[in-house]
This record gives C-alpha cells, sequence and structure tokens, in this order.
C-alpha cells in the first residue's frame, strides 16, 4: 500500500517517550517506549525510527503524528521563559502583581508571594479605555501606539502581552496595537487577551494572556526543531498537538497559542480513560497514571469526564478549558530521603531518565520508588523493557540501605517497603481529594490504573480508598498515548456577557451562536476537516445571581426559543443540586458566557489486535518481599494470561508489571483489559 496510513500517538514524559503505532489500514495496533531525551524532539523522532524498524513500516507510511507534550508545563515549573513585556490600560498595570485575595495557606505566619511573570518595569500602561459595554472612553491614539514601540525596544522584549480593558467585550483597540506591533515588529511573538481568553475577570484573562506570550518563543522554538528533526529523518506526516481540553490542534495554533498545551500529555490519559470506561460499561471511573515523575488522577462520573473552564499552574491561573487532573510529584523515579527531623520522605524531586534510578546503571546514586521495588523482587531485572535493559538489583538494594534504612535504623527490606508505604499513602491522598471535593465516594468507582509504574501499586492505592474494583487497562504503560492517538481537533471559543437567564436574553444568545458557530466552521476548514466530520457541542457558564463562581451547563440546543431556554436553566438547577446538594428554581439565575466546542474527527480505524512482544523468564513462581516477610507469588505472562489468578501474584508485560494483592482476584475482561476484583472483607 502507497498511501500513508500509520497513526502514531506520542506522550513525551519525564522519564520515557510512549508511542502507541496504528495501522489504519489493517487496524493492528502496537506499543513502543524509549527513554526521554534532554531535547524532547531528538527522543520523539528516535522513536519513530526505532519503532519503523520493530514493526516493519516505512517512516513514508506514517500519515499522522498526535503529540502530547510537557514543554509548556516545565517551562512554567522552572520558569524557563522568556523577557516579557505586558501592555495593558493606562491604571492596570498592577494587575498581575494584586492578583486575587486568597490564602492559600490559611495557617501559615509568612504566606510566600510568588513574584508576577512580568515585573513591574516591563508593564506599560496605555492612555486608553473601554467601557463595560463595549463603547469607547478614551480612544486609542497612534502617537500612544508609537511611544509603546520604542518603549519597547528599550527593554529588550522577547515577547508581548496585550491585555487592555474590557477586550473581552469589544477587541478593537487590541487588535489596532496588534496589528501595528506586527508592522513594526514582526519576529516579536505577541499574545493577545481576546484571541486567547476573551472572558471576563481581569486578573484571570492577563494572567493567561501573559503566561501565553511568555510561552511563545520556547514552544515556538522546540516545535521548529520538531520540524526540522522530522524533515531530516524523511518524516512527511502532519504534526498535530494535544491541547489542555483534550483535543489537538495544527502545530501553527500551537505556536500562537502555546498556553493551550500546558495539561496535553495528562489529559491523553484522560481521554482514554474516559474510552475505556464506555467499552467496561462503567459510569464512574478513577484514572490514576503513575509514570516515571508524576501521578495525575482524572475522574469520569455519571459516564462523563470532569473539566473546568479556569486551570492553575504553578499557582497561577490558567482561564482556558482543560480536563480537569490533580497531579502530584510522584512517579517511580521519586527519590527517597530522610530529612533533618527523621522523617522519610519520597519525591517530588525525581531521577529522570538520565541517569535515572540507580537500578539503571547510569550513574543514578540516590534511591527511587523504582529501586524500592527492585529490591523487594516485584520488578523482573531480567524482565525490564521487555528485557531490553537490564536492572541492578544489588546496586538499588545498597543505595536503599544507605540512604535509608541506615538512618532509620531498619533492614535493607524494610526500608524499601517503607519507601513505598509512604509512597502510596501519597498516592491515594491525591485520588481521594479528587473525589471528596465532589462530593463523591470512592467506594462508588473503579480504579483503572495506568503507567509503567502504576500496576505496582494499585491494589494497594484501592485498599486505602474502599475500592473493591481495579481495571488494569491494555497498554497500560503507554495508555496516555493511546488516548492521544484517538483525539479530535478541537477550538475551544466563547463570548463573555453578564445577562439575566431570562427571555430577554435570546437575542444576544442566538446571535453570539451564530457567529461561534460560523467562527468555528472557518477554524475548522481550514484545518482541512470535511463538512461531513464537523460537530459543535454548546454550553453555558451560569450561576444565581450574587454568586462569584459559575457551572459550565451544557445545552443542546439548534436555535435559542423560550423551550431551548427553559431546558437550559432545568439542567442548571439540576447540575447545582448535584454538584452542591440544593438549587432553587425560583432565585434569579445569570448567564455570563456561552461556549461552543468546534470538534472536527479525525480518519479511524477499527482496531485488529495488538502486538505483543518481549520475552523472558517463563512464568512461574518468585520470592517477593509483601506484608512484612519474603513470600511466594505466582508470576503470569498477561498475553498468557487467560483464567482468573488469586494474589499475591505478578503479571507481567514487556513495559509493565501489575501487582495482584493478596484478597484479590485477577481476571481478563473485555477490550483488552484486566479485571482485579477484591474477595477479601
Amino acid at each position: 500500500m502507497t498511501e500513508p496510513h500509520i497513526r502514531i500517538g506520542v506522550d513525551i514524559g519525564g522519564t520515557f517517550t510512549d508511542l502507541q503505532i496504528l495501522n489504519e489500514a489493517t487496524g493492528a495496533l502496537a506499543s513502543f517506549k524509549t527513554p526521554t531525551t534532554p531535547d524532547p524532539s531528538e527522543g520523539l523522532v528516535t522513536g519513530v525510527r526505532e519503532a519503523a524498524a520493530r514493526f516493519g513500516f516505512d517512516l513514508a507510511a506514517v500519515r499522522l503524528i498526535v503529540h502530547g507534550t510537557t514543554i509548556a508545563t516545565n517551562a512554567v515549573l522552572q520558569r524557563r521563559l522568556a523577557r516579557g513585556v505586558l501592555l495593558t490600560t493606562a491604571g492596570f498595570e498592577d494587575v498581575l502583581e494584586i492578583g486575587r485575595h486568597g490564602r492559600r495557606d490559611i495557617y501559615g505566619l509568612k504566606p510566600h508571594q510568588e513574584p508576577p511573570l512580568i515585573p513591574r518595569d516591563r508593564r506599560l500602561g496605555l492612555p486608553e479605555r473601554m467601557r463595560a459595554d463595549g463603547s469607547v472612553e478614551t480612544p486609542l491614539t497612534g502617537a500612544a501606539v508609537a511611544e509603546a514601540l520604542d518603549r519597547l525596544a528599550a527593554l529588550g522584549a522577547e515577547a508581548v502581552a496585550v491585555c487592555l480593558l474590557n477586550a473581552h467585550v469589544n477587541a478593537a483597540h487590541e487588535t489596532a496595537l496588534a496589528e501595528a506591533l506586527a508592522r513594526a515588529r514582526p519576529d516579536l511573538p505577541v499574545s493577545v487577551s481576546s484571541a486567547i481568553s476573551p472572558e471576563i475577570r481581569e486578573y484571570e484573562r492577563c494572567s493567561t494572556t501573559a503566561l501565553n506570550a511568555l510561552l511563545m518563543p520556547t514552544v515556538g522554538g522546540y516545535l521548529e526543531r520538531l520540524g526540522g528533526r522530522m524533515a531530516e529523518a524523511g518524516l512527511s506526516a502532519r504534526l498535530l498537538l494535544v491541547q489542555s481540553n483534550g483535543g489537538v490542534c495544527t502545530a501553527a495554533l500551537a505556536k500562537a497559542q502555546p498556553a493551550r498545551l500546558l495539561l496535553s500529555g495528562p489529559s491523553g490519559g484522560a481521554l482514554a480513560t474516559l474510552r475505556t470506561a464506555k467499552a467496561l460499561g462503567r459510569e464512574n471511573v478513577i484514572g490514576v497514571d503513575m509514570g516515571g515523575t508524576s501521578y495525575d488522577v482524572c475522574v469520569v462520573a455519571g459516564g462523563r469526564l470532569t473539566s473546568v473552564t479556569q486551570g492553575e499552574i504553578d499557582g497561577l491561573p490558567v482561564r482556558l478549558p482543560m480536563v480537569e487532573i490533580r497531579t502530584i510529584g510522584s512517579g517511580g523515579g521519586s527519590i527517597a530521603r530522610v530529612d533533618e527531623a527523621g522523617r522519610l520522605r519520597v519525591g517530588p524531586e525525581s531521577a529522570g531518565s538520565q541517569p535515572g534510578p540507580v537500578c539503571y546503571g547510569r550513574g543514578g546514586e540516590r534511591p527511587t520508588v523504582t529501586d524500592a521495588n527492585v529490591a523487594l523482587a516485584r520488578l523482573d531485572p531480567g524482565f525490564f523493557l521487555g528485557g531490553a535493559m537490564a536492572l541492578d538489583r544489588a546496586g538499588a538494594a545498597a543505595a536503599i540501605s544507605r540512604d535509608v534504612g541506615a538512618p532509620l535504623g531498619l533492614a535493607p527490606e524494610a526500608a524499601a517497603e517503607g519507601m513505598l508505604a509512604v509512597t502510596e499513602a501519597r498516592l491515594a491522598a491525591a485520588a481521594r481529594l479528587s473525589l471528596f471535593e465532589k462530593g463523591l465516594d470512592p467506594r462508588e468507582f473503579a480504579l483503572l490504573s495506568f503507567g509503567g509504574a502504576g500496576g505496582l501499586h494499585a491494589t494497594s492505592v484501592a485498599e486505602a480508598l474502599g475500592v473493591r474494583e481495579v481495571v488494569f487497562p491494555a497498554d497500560a504503560s503507554t495508555f496516555s498515548a493511546f488516548g492521544i492517538l484517538y483525539s479530535d481537533i478541537t477550538h475551544d471559543l466563547a463570548r463573555s456577557r453578564v445577562t439575566p437567564a431570562d427571555e430577554a436574553a435570546l437575542p444576544w444568545l442566538a446571535e453570539t451562536l451564530a457567529e461561534l458557530r460560523a467562527q468555528g466552521e472557518a477554524l475548522l476548514a481550514d484545518d482541512g476537516v470535511p463538512e461531513a466530520d464537523r460537530r459543535a457541542a454548546v454550553s453555558v457558564d451560569m450561576r444565581y445571581r450574587g454568586q462569584a463562581f459559575e457551572l459550565v451547563t451544557p445545552w443542546e440546543v439548534d436555535l435559542p426559543d423560550a423551550a431551548a431556554l427553559a431546558r437550559l436553566l432545568d439542567g442548571f438547577h439540576e447540575l447545582h443540586r448535584l454538584r452542591f446538594s440544593y438549587s432553587d428554581p425560583d432565585a434569579a439565575t445569570e448567564i455570563v458566557a456561552v461556549r461552543l466546542n468546534a470538534i472536527g474527527a479525525l480518519r479511524t480505524a477499527t482496531e485488529a489486535g495488538r502486538s505483543a512482544g518481549g520475552e523472558g523468564t517463563p512464568p512461574g513462581v518468585r520470592e517477593i518481599w509483601l506484608g512484612g516477610g519474603w513470600r511466594p507469588a505466582a508470576v503470569h505472562r498477561r498475553e498468557a494470561l487467560t483464567a482468573a489468578v488469586d494474589g499475591p501474584a505478578l503479571v507481567e508485560e514487556e513495559y509493565t508489571t501489575c501487582l495482584v494483592g493478596e484478597g484479590w482476584r485477577c481476571a481478563p475482561g473485555p477490550a483488552g483489559a484486566m479485571i482485579v476484583t477484591r474477595t477479601a472483607p
């Protein structure tokens, strides 16, 4: 077959780069892992090359690469950001610094406040002003624009954020300023609030715009390097990037709006969780992804993936729709240490892929969670990555004994078990909080565990939560890449206006929806999506008058009329009751924003099966440390598991190992999953 027919989903993590390869001609699905490189673009292209050699396809046959990345997230966490300048309305230069009057640590006597993204001397006020109704109070003059351009050059700006007062209502001044910047400095990245986040709340809109501007050089440079490496390798495939909302976008949009990539990688795991939950017929599922660096938690409740219209990254608000994911620094590479008070700590610092855990034999000296699992024989040193990497068990045990056992007066096995106990307590706490804050009971949920390190801890975490069913999906180690593989092109569009939710709002609603639909159609057309593959989903941000927060209420509507408005109100009251245990249908209700998701479905293929790989020691029995002593545990290869097995047992596959704890039973299930159920009280 000469037409390109290979689709590849790529999830680049802190330790490994995961690939899922779909042959659209045959439906065959395969997974592959390769170490993440300091420049992630190098590891991505290397992984595609190695996968092509292993699974027998030509690089010219690759039609589409869908890529999840942490490049934007890491740049924010490490504050590796461009030198930015903020242009705003005179008198509002300090919005970024004032922020919101909220205390994160209510018991802290000396609260710590991070410095603003852009310092005061690079925040410039322009003499212009729009009123809240969109009318002009103070025009933006050419002289004011010229003066701003002169000051930009003097400040050495590498990126510019433009956030003018009330631009979400009338963007004329922002548009004029952006056009002037493009003419005078076409090389200068510019982020405009009316393009990236045209919504109310000045601080959040300004923070999102500034963060987007500061990320533009970093993400743009990465995508240019990636494009160059792909061209050198002979990869002419189309490249799409995963957004925080779970959809994908073109590289051009990612360069212009990199803030949309802040939860790029984790959102792939959330999408795969939703897809698998539907395949298994489960309405309530907790998705937990434990890789080498982090632990991500998402929730599917009532068959829907929870999402938010505003997230946060390292304390910075981001007013963009995104899948709701809780992340903590706890993974297989999390480093253990004993602090000054004699307490055992594990994470958030990670050994990463270079040098990695001690057992990798690449120069790592500090013990990690993976070292503990190797020392307790829960991981087979000869079958890691399907036998592609031999692990140093003796080195791992020695590091644990030196850094944890000796300071605490514990034998190496007890020290390693303590490391795992501390880790699993943190994992359970993250999952529990994700449910409790929504008023959800963990006992009504199944735990879906994925990521390369997740299978060894899932049943212990489930016991701590009171969960009685654990699901290990097929290709659990590359599960996020599996979700990425089936993402659709998605554009999030919004219009803000605070107005009573009554029939007087219907003309504005009809006009707004028509504008949003036209904009969505144009964007999908630019993306090359055929009309038959386009669809739209409408929702409305609503609240009771006097509330300071909104609920995003889905709205199935063609033409807004009185009946459609009544359905919207009923939906809001019911959603409010589910979320907060009460509703008040007689109270005055307000509309704050109208949202439209323009979705372009990518061409799909039916899966015909997965490629199993790797060879190691035949299934049998291995002594593992469990519950304070060495115990025999049955060892099974996942591809050969056809009947139920009782724990303690290990189920091994090429890229991950699942520990079935005592009192649990594991059996093959639908969609290639393994279903583990609690048999003991």
